[in-house]
């Protein structure tokens, strides 16, 4: 029931190692000859943050979207995406997945600081000509566990760019912690919050359950017409 599959071979985690660009394309290259052996009309998302890599898999492996946990940080990255004409996801993060954990003072308002700094890139973005951007607010990216629920209660903020609003909270940390289990315990809320987003405003859910996911979207629809 998916409607886009997303590969990535840069672990995003909080603490993760770097990963060189060539083992990154390595991965994803043979990665990709598979995915597309098996699934050869499938659209596919590629998560990186390096514009060389994002040209090469779209111009070079059959890539349709970019999603960028950097948002838009390689100076490189907006002018690519423009000239390749492909989706991509803004996603707010600070630091990089070694440090971003230790970047989390927004001030009072972590709504209106994620949305600011989110605005800056966005027009970055727009001013190169990029003209499908995909929101995503960077659930457990440079983000405690308080600011992912407020984040979390006032998603439909992130409508004010006029975009659709990506969510990716499937087995985060976010849940685990908050509830103290298992990240193979995690599917019932991920469910959970994932119906929430919904509510709020998601138009796009990131997940690793997709028969679960998606039983939750056609209920959804089937309550409140379709997204």
């Amino acid at each position: 029931g998916a409607d886009m599959i997303d590969i990535g071979a840069y672990s995003s985690r909080p603490g993760a190692d770097d990963v060189s660009p060539e083992q990154e394309m390595e991965r994803l290259r043979h990665a990709l000859a598979v995915l597309r052996r098996v699934a050869p009309d499938a659209v596919v998302s590629v998560d990186t943050f390096r514009a060389d890599i994002a040209r090469h898999c779209v111009k070079d492996l059959g890539v349709d979207i970019i999603n960028d946990i950097s948002g838009a940080g390689d100076p490189e990255m907006a002018q690519t995406v423009a000239e390749l004409g492909v989706p991509y996801v803004l996603m707010h993060m600070r630091g990089t997945p070694s440090d971003m954990q230790r970047r989390t003072d927004y001030g009072e308002d972590v709504v209106a600081s994620v949305l600011t700094e989110m605005s800056r890139s966005y027009e970055r973005l727009v001013c190169a000509g990029v003209g499908d951007i995909i929101i995503d607010p960077g659930f457990g990216f440079a983000k405690t566990l308080e600011q992912n629920y407020e984040l979390m209660r006032h998603l439909e903020a992130f409508a004010v760019f006029g975009r659709p609003i990506f969510v990716g909270i499937s087995r985060k940390s976010m849940i685990t912690r908050l509830l103290d289990i298992p990240t193979d315990a995690a599917l019932n809320a991920t469910t959970a919050l994932n119906t929430i987003a919904l509510e709020r405003g998601a138009a796009i859910l990131r997940v690793h359950d997709v028969r679960a996911a998606k039983q939750a979207v056609t209920i959804y629809e089937a309550v409140y017409g379709r997204l």
